[in-house]
């Protein structure tokens, strides 16, 4: 009865980070399909942007010394700016723009699941030497973050900040 319940708990486990873990996905499925306005979800952030409409281009590099660089942007509220991505490393990095809460919540389903992949608009995994882009509208005001979450990478320092004003 015992290693029934431990089945059936670690089944009900799993089932409940099991979204989480095919929301990311595989590499096929991590590329960005084409701008429907009809699925952006709005975020205490933002939204997924119109690529159309982008105001502003940013170009953030990825390194090795789990930095970012530049480690802080200012947007004002509204603009719809591209984030060009580019990791100079030689290991895996991903830019990921959320809250604080948000981004350390999500640092700590990586932990359990290492090799996701992402597909979110808020999101660009950027294999060593190549580059990806985020497309994003900043709706609200505020002090945000964008961080790598691969696992020791957010709690090496590798996070920024977008001040939007």
């Amino acid at each position: 009865m015992k290693k029934t319940f431990c089945v059936a708990l670690a089944a009900a486990t799993w089932l409940a980070l099991v979204p989480h873990a095919f929301a990311h996905g595989n590499e096929d499925h991590a590329k960005r399909r084409a701008y429907d306005a009809s699925t952006v979800e709005d975020t205490a952030f933002g939204r997924g942007g119109d690529p159309k409409k982008v105001v502003r281009t940013i170009k953030v590099d990825m390194a090795d010394t789990m930095r970012f660089m530049p480690a802080e942007v200012t947007i004002k509220r509204g603009q719809t700016v591209r984030f060009v991505v580019h990791n100079s490393g030689k290991v895996l990095h991903e830019m990921v723009l959320g809250t604080v809460d948000a981004l350390k919540e999500h640092a700590e389903l990586m932990k359990k699941f290492p090799e996701m992949e992402h597909a979110d608009p808020n999101m660009a995994h950027v294999k060593p030497g190549a580059r990806g882009e985020i497309v994003w509208q900043f709706t609200r005001a505020g002090r945000f973050q964008f961080a790598c979450l691969q696992p020791g990478h957010f709690e090496a320092g590798m996070v920024g900040t977008v001040d939007v004003k």
